[in-house]
């Protein structure tokens, strides 16, 4: 028996690689060694306990059977005098080992506890481990990794698939801990009878490898489960995410259809897993009574031991039978969650990944000019967004891009936050390239506001203070007062400590806008980005912050992105970009009266107005 439960654990082992290949659990170990350890040592008392309760069972039979028998001995005299009490009557004896029985099963339970306690907190840990693992992996991604992949499955790996590598941890726990047991009683099967011991390894042998066949069939169909997993939590997040969208076109029967069959995929997943997985335990309850009652009836047949010795032996096999069902449906259970580990291995992985690459020259201030040299980017191979970029954005400048949607002028402003980095060409600033620069150091002396600036489910006053935890109450409110917001937030139930819900969701637009503005007031910075950052408001409130940003961009540098060219009236210089080139620049009144692009965006919109 010990056989079958050994090489289906090492198929299960081999199949999903572990240990030996990719060290996802092992390499965790480090952190909750000592609790495991304890974990591991307590199963081994626990099994040693459980030996010698067998012992003393095999005491307790043979008083009953045999009450004139010679009693049975250790070998160690003292505790056969004083222990067993060989020297007493039979009945001081059967009364001394039932003690025994009790006590020594006393002493497992406590083991039994400790082991699993143990074993609770190491799962927790791992789980804890993990996810802070995975978290440092994305939050060391470029920003090319989160555009190529789907927000739903990371939200399901960090979620369900982490609860299922715990459930994965529990199961392996499982197996180590009930092996030591089963030792113990393949030790003790031995000891009672090597013949008919060596006929339960040859049967249940060729038990465990038909088995084995199902738990390889279970672990290939396991990875759909994942998937489909992967689809659901992509398709729900989509829909809520888009739930205004979806009421504005009345497009909720549709929604409600994907989402069906997103969950109904699931279900049929699960079905071609459980039809197999869950056969295997009445398979192997099944066969097992069936080749327990056969030895039965061959040893007494046969005579080959004593009642006691037999009924010891038997006792031993029966316990046996539903231990090693618990194990297979253990390592069936481990079967259908191989996907999960492959889920997380690939998302911990480094080789298929582009890490950011920090620099290490401290930013201090700007001094003279960004200078963008020659840049080619684009987020995927061989289709460029930006195509051999040249420009100088000079100290205290403000910088106006304009150019129909999708021209490259946000992704041009990222590239100068050193969001994403150029495939080409470089951008320096003060002669020092970017990438030199330790980032933080950067973006602290830097503030954007974009067209829909991320509102964080938390108070308005760390919305406000994010990202500058320094700031003083009277700067908060001075900052929110000068984006026009302060007036809104007095209105509200706990004002500046009101949570606005997630992305600002009890805000409208125009109010989240102004958060996001006061935000970048309150940072002081001397490189400043703004992404139309008033095209969310009313035209009262658009012309108020307007005057007010004329006032806040005076002495810094300015990068603005407009769509509407009248905000950018007093810009220094205009760049005019149409399929990722720059195609005109110069100052706003020398480009209207060359009469070329930017002149036809002006008149397109005086037309419009």
């Amino acid at each position: 028996m010990y056989l079958k439960f050994s090489r289906s654990t090492l198929n299960i082992f081999k199949s999903t690689n572990f240990w030996k290949n990719h060290h996802l659990i092992a390499r965790e170990f480090k952190h909750f060694r000592w609790v495991a350890i304890l974990a591991i040592v307590f199963s081994a008392l626990a099994a040693g306990f459980e030996g010698f309760g067998l012992g003393f069972l095999l005491v307790f039979l043979q008083s009953l059977t045999t009450p004139n028998a010679e009693p049975v001995k250790t070998g160690i005299e003292w505790f056969d005098i004083l222990i067993l009490g060989i020297n007493t009557s039979t009945m001081e004896r059967l009364y001394r080992v039932s003690a025994l029985i009790v006590t020594t099963t006393c002493i497992r339970a406590f083991f039994n506890y400790a082991s699993s306690f143990c074993i609770q907190i190491s799962e927790i840990n791992l789980v804890d481990n993990l996810r802070k693992r995975i978290f440092e992996q994305l939050a060391s991604q470029s920003l090319i990794y989160f555009s190529q992949k789907n927000s739903g499955e990371l939200i399901n790996t960090l979620t369900n698939e982490m609860e299922r590598i715990r459930q994965i941890f529990g199961g392996i726990a499982f197996l180590t801990t009930r092996s030591l047991t089963l030792i113990v009683y393949s030790i003790s099967l031995f000891v009672l009878s090597w013949q008919l011991s060596i006929v339960s390894i040859l049967l249940f042998g060729l038990l465990a490898v038909g088995l084995s066949t199902l738990n390889k069939q279970i672990r290939e169909r396991s990875f759909t489960i994942t998937k489909a997993n992967d689809h659901f939590t992509a398709r729900a997040l989509e829909f809520i995410e888009g739930i205004r969208t979806v009421h504005a076109f009345s497009t909720q029967e549709f929604e409600q259809q994907r989402y069906n069959q997103a969950s109904g995929n699931i279900v049929t997943a699960w079905k071609k897993v459980y039809w197999i997985s869950l056969s295997v335990r009445p398979l192997a309850e099944s066969l097992s009574t069936l080749i327990l009652i056969t030895m039965i009836c061959v040893a007494l047949v046969t005579g080959l031991m004593e009642v006691s010795t037999l009924l010891t032996f038997f006792f031993v096999l029966f316990r046996l039978v539903p231990m090693t069902q618990d194990l297979n449906g253990a390592i069936a259970f481990l079967s259908t969650q191989a996907g999960a580990v492959e889920n997380i291995k690939d998302l911990l992985k480094p080789d298929d990944k582009i890490y950011f690459q920090n620099g290490h020259l401290h930013f201090g201030r700007l001094n003279r000019s960004i200078d963008i040299i020659a840049v080619n980017f684009g987020y995927k191979p061989n289709r460029l967004v930006l195509k051999d970029i040249t420009l100088t954005i000079e100290k205290g400048k403000m910088i106006a891009f304009v150019g129909a949607s999708g021209g490259g002028k946000t992704t041009l402003a990222d590239l100068i936050a050193r969001f994403y980095d150029p495939k080409d060409g470089k951008i320096l600033i003060d002669g020092v390239n970017l990438q030199q620069f330790e980032i933080n150091s950067l973006r602290r002396k830097m503030a954007i506001v974009s067209q829909k600036s991320f509102i964080f489910n938390t108070s308005i006053r760390n919305n406000i203070s994010y990202g500058t935890s320094d700031a003083t109450e009277a700067e908060i409110i001075e900052a929110a007062r000068l984006a026009n917001a302060l007036e809104f937030i007095k209105k509200l139930p706990q004002g500046l400590d009101t949570i606005i819900g997630t992305d600002g969701v009890q805000l409208s637009g125009g109010q989240q806008q102004r958060i996001a503005i006061a935000r970048a007031l309150v940072r002081d910075p001397e490189i400043l980005i703004l992404d139309e950052p008033t095209s969310a408001l009313d035209s009262i409130t658009e012309q108020v912050i307007q005057e007010l940003l004329d006032k806040f961009t005076i002495g810094r540098t300015v990068i603005v992105i407009a769509h509407r060219l009248s905000t950018i009236a007093k810009a220094d210089k205009v760049i005019v970009l149409e399929q990722g080139q720059i195609v005109e620049q110069g100052q706003y009144q020398e480009l209207l009266k060359q009469r070329g692009k930017f002149w036809q965006y002006y008149q397109v919109q005086n037309e419009v107005g």
